[in-house]
């Protein structure tokens, strides 16, 4: 017992004390949870046998029944679609953003920190204000489409199977832009003001200083910023929730929501944690970009 106190007493076993409860919590939270809905999918689940822990084994039966349904292919489109474009648009957009105020003019610190709105707002709060601006009839986004000449009659976003998707890929570009930026503005700060000077006095103009020193010397951080984006972007919910409920007709339906419908809304359970199985193995793969990307920015 004299050990054992010693032991959390002498700074070593204190902190393995430290990371122990946390990891447990985890555990206990995240970890069973996770292996849970893994066996779920190779089980036969109904809301009858929902509360039961053995259930009839069935394989891989619901993933073969998974992909021949015939509407798997398109959702799956339709997620990967919504991921490229919007981790595509975040980071063109965040990037911009993190040019410009890495000039550091008058007043940046506080017109940054006004971007950050829209990534501390609730997904569901950030849905409804934008399904308001992408309204059909009364929408700010079409008055301003028309009145550049980009249209020339309102586009009903939310219920064309055309705009549907996209209108939520541009809810979640404006949702994820503010994060973007603050990542990339970190990497910026990061490089060393002599390398410019240098560049410069040799000739280099913006465009070439841009090639051959900000984009080698941010790859770490951009490696790190896309993973995190495919992760979020990949447990997007609450903007399909608020905006288009997955419709019409699928057409702006993802995997993610999807899963949901499954599960609580059509109690098909087995089939929901199947297509979350799926999408774990996007997640970790994502996890392991961001993790080597992380640890050669540390050792760099």
């Amino acid at each position: 017992m004299r050990k054992i106190i010693s032991s959390l007493t002498d700074g070593r076993g204190f902190d393995i004390g430290l990371v122990a409860l946390p990891l447990g919590f985890l555990l206990l939270m995240s970890g069973l949870p996770l292996l849970y809905n893994v066996l779920m999918s190779f089980q036969e689940v109904d809301m009858f046998s929902l509360g039961s822990f053995f259930r009839p084994f069935v394989g891989f039966k619901n993933y073969v029944t998974l992909f021949s349904q015939r509407e798997t292919w398109p959702i799956f489109a339709n997620t990967a679609i919504f991921v490229a474009a919007s981790i595509a648009g975040q980071f063109v957009i965040g990037f911009g953003l993190a040019l410009f105020f890495w000039t550091n003019f008058p007043g940046a610190s506080w017109l940054r920190g006004l971007f950050l709105v829209s990534w501390i707002m609730p997904g569901l709060v950030v849905g409804a204000v934008w399904n308001w601006i992408l309204s059909g009839d009364f929408g700010v986004f079409n008055y301003f489409l028309r009145e550049t000449g980009i249209i020339s009659s309102n586009i009903f976003w939310r219920s064309d199977p055309q705009y549907s998707l996209w209108a939520v890929i541009i809810a979640n570009i404006w949702l994820g832009t503010s994060f973007n930026m603050i990542l990339l503005s970190v990497g910026l700060s990061g490089i060393p003001k002599d390398l410019y000077e240098a560049a410069e006095l040799d000739g280099a103009n913006v465009w070439q200083r841009f090639w051959t020193i900000t984009l080698p010397m941010m790859r770490s951080t951009i490696g790190a910023v896309i993973s995190l984006g495919l992760i979020f972007t990949l447990q997007q919910f609450d903007l399909f929730a608020a905006i288009t409920s997955g419709g019409p007709n699928n057409s702006s339906n993802v995997a993610q929501y999807w899963a949901w419908d499954l599960s609580f809304r059509q109690y098909d359970f087995a089939r929901g944690a199947t297509i979350s199985v799926i999408m774990i193995i996007f997640v970790m793969l994502a996890s392991i970009v961001y993790v080597r990307s992380t640890r050669q920015e540390i050792r760099g």
